[in-house]
């Protein structure tokens, strides 16, 4: 136990301390703004609580915790069919389909807190475990049983944190890499990158930008969103309903309640062809990186058009252009972001099962339902 530390969980963005934004400033995912997006526009199965660490009083922590009930996800991905596939479902539909979130598990990297000076980041883990206890025993009262307690992506360094004795039933596993893009500092355009880049990846970024002269690339404002709002959705469907593996579908009224409440700080933009929707991409602008968000788009024009390619050059473009340090593309399509200048990070997370005896094969288990993501690193730079 630890004395002087202490937490308290809040269900609304209306409760949290007056000073949360002065801790959030560090992680715009922990904000107030995009907590009132998640109020707002969560996915379906998503139920989300948020947590304030305090010292003597004092708040010096701030957290987010994600219940999902993976029940109610119409399909886990309908790209792949296999048997293990097939028995993965049924396991986490049977066993495993309540499931406890320290982190955010719509973004890759460590969104599961922040703290200033006055806490170590073991003390908030400890406090944090505590919480999953509070909130296990609060679902448990609305007749919901946690299968799964997971903290989700940790660099290897953070994980020093997690060596105390409260983590030894937790198993450390890890999953695709984060693929993070770091921008020199000597870049201050779009030509140099492209200058950066060895023959043939340059080649190739002529032949894609060659592919979409056609396409007319628009910025779009809130009642742009809300004018496509149709065509929006049936595009991140067509992308996400492809994935390998989901355990959330985005709200229909996401990208509406992310431009409403963090304004300029997140882009949309959508591409046209013929006066045509045929995709569009979202980035989030957190203090000198940007996050790159969900996007989606026309399969009868991806192929031709290079459109998945052209989206990431002009991510690159867009984050060189405005200064920015990072760009991170996070998980998925690993060696075409890889193609186009991001690094692997490899991130761990621990996980544990309320039942003792699954949580004893629990390694077993989660190696053999993972699953099994081949590519090839790229270096497109001279």
């Amino acid at each position: 136990m630890i004395t002087d530390f202490t937490y308290k969980i809040y269900t609304t963005a209306g409760e949290l301390p007056k000073n949360w934004d002065d801790i959030a400033v560090a992680n715009i995912f922990l904000s107030k703004a995009y907590i009132k997006v998640l109020e707002k526009s969560a996915p379906a199965n998503m139920v989300c609580h948020y947590i304030g660490l305090f010292r003597q009083d004092e708040l010096c922590g701030i957290a987010l915790s994600q219940f999902l009930d993976l029940n109610k996800v119409e399909s886990f991905g309908e790209r792949d069919s296999c048997l293990k596939t097939s028995a993965r479902n049924f396991i986490f539909r049977n066993f495993s389909a309540h499931v406890l979130f320290i982190g955010n598990n719509m973004l890759t990297g460590q969104n599961a807190f922040v703290l200033n000076e006055k806490m170590k980041p073991s003390q908030a883990i400890t406090l944090l475990l505590q919480a999953t206890e509070a909130l296990k025993e609060h679902f448990r009262k609305q007749k919901t049983k946690i299968h799964l307690t997971v903290f989700k992506d940790f660099s290897e360094y953070d994980t020093l944190s997690f060596a105390i004795p409260e983590f030894a039933s937790f198993y450390r596993f890890t999953t695709q890499p984060n693929m993070l893009f770091n921008i020199p500092e000597n870049w201050n355009y779009e030509t140099d990158y492209v200058e950066a880049l060895t023959k043939k990846y340059r080649d190739q970024y002529k032949r894609a930008r060659k592919k979409a002269t056609d396409i007319v690339k628009q910025k779009f404002s809130l009642e742009e969103i809300q004018k496509h709002s149709d065509t929006i959705n049936c595009l991140y469907q067509n992308v996400a309903r492809n994935a390998p593996f989901n355990t959330f579908f985005l709200a229909e009224n996401h990208f509406f309640k992310l431009k409403k409440l963090l304004g300029d700080r997140f882009l949309f933009y959508g591409y046209f062809l013929d006066n045509k929707l045929i995709g569009f991409n979202t980035l989030i602008q957190n203090g000198s990186t940007i996050d790159t968000y969900f996007l989606g788009y026309d399969d009868e024009y991806q192929r031709d058009k290079m459109l998945y390619l052209n989206m990431l050059y002009d991510m690159i473009g867009y984050s060189v252009n405005k200064g920015f340090t990072k760009i991170v593309f996070a998980r998925t399509a690993l060696e075409i972001k890889s193609s186009v200048g991001a690094k692997p990070e490899e991130m761990f997370g621990y996980i544990q099962h309320e039942n003792s005896f699954i949580n004893r094969y629990i390694s077993k288990l989660f190696r053999s339902l993972e699953p099994e993501i081949l590519w090839q690193e790229r270096n497109p730079f001279k």
